[in-house]
């Protein structure tokens, strides 16, 4: 467990001593699209039908609008709060090409997000960037999902499975979504009839839930293990991105090596922590510009 105690203060949980967790690691790792860092360098997110804010003060994390069910219900899974990180990072620093990319997002945490969110989420970021990802999924929301007022400002939780069957193709596309639109719609309705359960496949080992995520239109390997790693608990995923193709060659493989054995080699290579690799390389190539 990363913290030590909580308290209950007006609204608001307060953290005491949290460990491994920097707001900026967290939220701009490239596993969620939710989450804005304001003026006063607070993050706001829409999470579960919630919006909280965040803001790291010294050793401690102080959560704003949720109430200390939640936190223990929700949220403490969610930040992934019970994994001791120091053990993840001290396994995978034994690897010296790795430790410095470790050390550098010390603050990295995993989410545990919402599968079917994440799964329409990260259809719509192939072959897309992360502003317009987030524009386009803010679309989606503030179109077909609940209005939450948080500060008098308005918020949209992500549709639910039900609230997004509703949507024609048309009003997809009108999200700007583009290409993405016919898939999203054909994963939704497959979900909506039970052809395909989302529970059900989170349930399969890792190589299976990887094959069968890929049955959903738009979802190839790399988008079924961004599902699979930041929903679905399958740390052995590892998304080969960009970024983390860049890393992988610049690191560890030589320049002409498919994105297929990248993944093997990943995954051979760091195991049931491949995914924790992945974020700490990701972050690291990203900050850093690495090219190749």
């Amino acid at each position: 467990m990363d913290f030590q105690y909580v308290d209950k203060l007006n609204g608001k949980i307060v953290v005491k001593n949290i460990k491994n967790f920097e707001p900026y690691h967290v939220f701009d790792c490239g596993q969620c699209f939710r989450w804005t860092q304001e003026s006063n360098g607070n993050y706001i997110g829409v999470a579960y039908g919630k919006v909280i804010e965040i803001e790291k003060k010294g050793e401690d994390l102080i959560i704003y609008n949720i109430t200390e069910k939640e936190f223990k219900d929700i949220w403490v899974e969610y930040f992934d709060l019970y994994r001791d990180y120091d053990t993840v990072k001290e396994m995978l620093k034994k690897d010296e090409i790795l430790k410095k990319s470790v050390e550098f997002g010390k603050g990295i945490r995993i989410l545990k997000q919402e599968p079917f969110e994440i799964t329409i989420s990260f259809i719509i970021s192939a072959n897309n960037r992360i502003p317009m990802i987030k524009k386009e999924i803010n679309r989606i929301s503030e179109k077909f999902g609940k209005e939450i007022e948080y500060k008098g400002n308005k918020y949209y939780a992500f549709p639910t499975l039900e609230e997004l069957s509703k949507a024609s193709l048309e009003e997809l596309e009108s999200c700007g979504v583009g290409f993405r639109a016919k898939y999203i719609k054909d994963t939704v309705s497959k979900l909506y009839k039970k052809e395909f359960n989302l529970k059900e496949i989170k349930s399969l080992n890792d190589d299976e839930c990887h094959k069968m995520l890929q049955k959903f239109s738009g979802v190839g390997p790399k988008v079924a293990d961004c599902i699979m790693l930041f929903s679905m608990e399958k740390y052995s995923a590892f998304p080969v991105d960009v970024w983390v193709k860049r890393a992988m060659k610049y690191f560890y493989l030589a320049p002409d090596v498919s994105l297929v054995k990248i993944r093997e080699f990943a995954r051979n290579k760091f195991s049931e922590l491949s995914g924790f690799a992945q974020q700490y390389l990701f972050f690291y190539a990203r900050e850093n510009k690495i090219d190749i």
